[in-house]
């Protein structure tokens, strides 16, 4: 549903380790008192912006490698990566796309990466690269008019999904096992009936996710009831379960899960109207998606992103159109900790947290 990622990390240095925990306990400082907060320069942990070039782009997708290195997929066809921080980006969209809307992009490392641009019919789209963006492969093309794919989440280098809006009264997944060269789609006989006006929102990249070599997640809005679907066998079977966000209109649901583990998940979303106010757009799960629990001091509007700290057992990050928001207690209770607009964020292992949105805004966290 347009609206107009969980990783798997591994190899991890005890530099790495260090500088995650460093970042984690930087970010636990945005809502400590001042003089706790502020570094010897006076200035607090904060989204520095980086400039992108592009004010004309809004970017939903974004994949982070590293501190260093990040992928960006907006409208217009526009992939932007960066090497140096967010010092500079290069302009790496593929030939020929200007017409399409990138809405997820799922990174291994500087030069390769796979992008999803979404829509109707042959408006969602496949590509991937594998030298660092200099050239593009159509590796999928959806050529069934009932379909709409939203979002797109990798186990590893080799295996990943994507998922499209119900066809046939079902959600559809697409299967890769090579790195997104070529695609297949799943039988749908282990998928349970959408419910009447349910599908996913192509808001952040963030509504399908995965944690493990086998565990994924898809979250849903518009119908009556907003859902988490797990599956635990690269989805070939679901199962589906009601959290407590609001639903009930096509404008309302999960926008985006997070998950740091098979177990612990957030799930938050509300109302993408602006005149709208989105209550208890916040849940929680320690059982792997089976339970929702809403939490006791939700985000306080309609958030599009989200996630964990590294190296955290309990500190994450929403953002949205709106703000950022910080949970230091698993998502039991949230406080803004930014107002500036962002529509995606994405944390990385060795301590790199990056954020983009509307305007070609895009950040990293600093101390």
């Amino acid at each position: 549903m347009g609206i107009t990622r969980g990783k798997r990390r591994t190899g991890l240095t005890v530099r790495a380790i260090t500088a995650g925990a460093a970042c984690a306990a930087a970010l636990a400082a945005l809502t400590a008192v001042p003089a706790a907060a502020h570094g010897p320069d006076g200035r607090a942990p904060h989204w520095q912006l980086k400039d992108s070039g592009t004010p004309e782009v809004r970017f939903r997708g974004l994949s982070a490698v590293s501190r260093n290195t990040a992928w960006l997929a907006g409208t217009q066809g526009t992939v932007l990566r960066t090497t140096d921080g967010g010092a500079s980006w290069r302009n790496v969209s593929p030939p020929g796309a200007a017409e399409l809307q990138f809405r997820d992009v799922e990174a291994f490392d500087a030069r390769r990466a796979v992008v999803l641009a979404i829509g109707e019919g042959e408006a969602s789209r496949v590509y991937r690269t594998e030298d660092g963006g200099a050239t593009w492969t159509e590796s999928f093309r959806n050529t069934d008019a009932r379909a709409f794919y939203d979002c797109l989440t990798f186990f590893d280098r080799r295996h990943g999904l994507a998922m499209s809006d119900p066809v046939d009264g079902k959600f559809r997944i697409l299967s890769t096992s090579d790195g997104g060269r070529s695609w297949k789609v799943l039988p749908d006989k282990g998928m349970p009936a959408a419910l009447d006006g349910e599908a996913g929102f192509a808001a952040s990249g963030q509504c399908l996710v995965s944690s493990g070599p086998r565990d994924v997640w898809l979250a849903t809005g518009g119908a009556a009831r907003a859902r988490v679907l797990h599956s635990a066998d690269r989805g070939l079977t679901w199962t589906a379960s009601d959290t407590p966000i609001p639903a009930g209109d096509p404008a309302k649901g999960v926008f985006a899960l997070a998950f740091r583990d098979r177990v612990h998940g957030l799930a938050v979303g509300g109302d993408y109207r602006p005149d709208q106010s989105s209550p208890s757009a916040a849940a929680r799960t320690g059982d792997g998606g089976t339970t929702w629990r809403p939490a006791a001091t939700p985000v306080p509007a309609y958030r599009s992103g989200a996630a964990w700290l590294p190296h955290s057992r309990t500190a994450a990050l929403a953002v949205g159109p709106t703000g950022t928001d910080l949970t230091r207690d698993g998502g039991r209770t949230w406080r803004t900790v930014d107002t500036g607009s962002y529509d995606t964020v994405d944390c990385t292992a060795d301590g790199g947290c990056w954020a983009a949105g509307e305007k070609g805004r895009v950040a990293r966290l600093e101390n």
